[in-house]
Parts: structure tokens; sequence; C-alpha cells
């Protein structure tokens, strides 16, 4: 019984050990409604479509990093809460654009964008 608390001891704390020295970088990340950390988003703008106005063809808008988060280099966004499906984002000089197929804008209920370093 002792000999077995023992073994225990010791590999709880090499465990502990191993799991201490592991060191992960810092990053940007957020997720919500609202204001959230990781990541500020402003200077959003919609594009209707030209036929059929009612459509929203794409969304722009800029991405700054917060603390010691990096620029994003993978962002996606969606416009309807109830899809699974993202828009694969595209970056010109500062502004992202992510481009829309057949979404109205009475069904457009979010903007949810995910970027990720």
């Amino acid at each position: 019984m002792i000999v077995s608390l023992a073994v225990l001891l010791i590999l709880s704390s090499v465990a502990y050990g191993f799991a201490a020295a592991n060191i992960v970088p810092a990053s940007g990340a957020g997720d919500g409604a609202g204001t959230i950390t990781g990541y500020t988003i402003s200077n959003v703008k919609y594009a209707l479509n030209a036929t059929t106005p009612a459509n929203i063809d794409s969304v722009s808008f800029t991405i700054t990093p917060g603390g010691s988060a990096g620029a994003p280099t993978t962002v996606k966004a969606k416009l309807v809460s109830s899809s699974s499906t993202y828009s694969t984002c595209s970056l010109a000089a500062t502004t992202w654009t992510c481009n829309f197929t057949g979404i109205t804008a009475t069904a457009a209920d979010e903007l949810r964008v995910i970027a990720a370093q």
C-alpha cells in the first residue's frame, strides 16, 4: 500500500512537471457577440448585388489585433446564424473582403468572423 502510494506520488509529480514545462505562444482569439478580446473588427461595409439589391454580395472590414496578438493570416465569416457555412475572406492592403452568394439582407442576422494567425 505504501509503495503504491509512493509510486502514485512520483508519477503525479512527473506529470505536473511535464505539463508545467509546456509553453504556448501568445496569440489572438475571441468568440461571441458584442465586444470580445483578441481582435477588433471595424469599418464594416456591406456590398449589395447590382442586379438584385436585396442580396448581399460581400462584406468588407478591417481587423486590429489586440494585446500581444499578431495579424491574422486566415479569416472566415458568415452572415446567417443558423448556417454552418463560412466564406473564406481575402486581404487587400488592410481590408478583408468576404464574398457571399444568395444571402438576402433580410436573412442576414449576424456578422460572425473567425480570425486566426
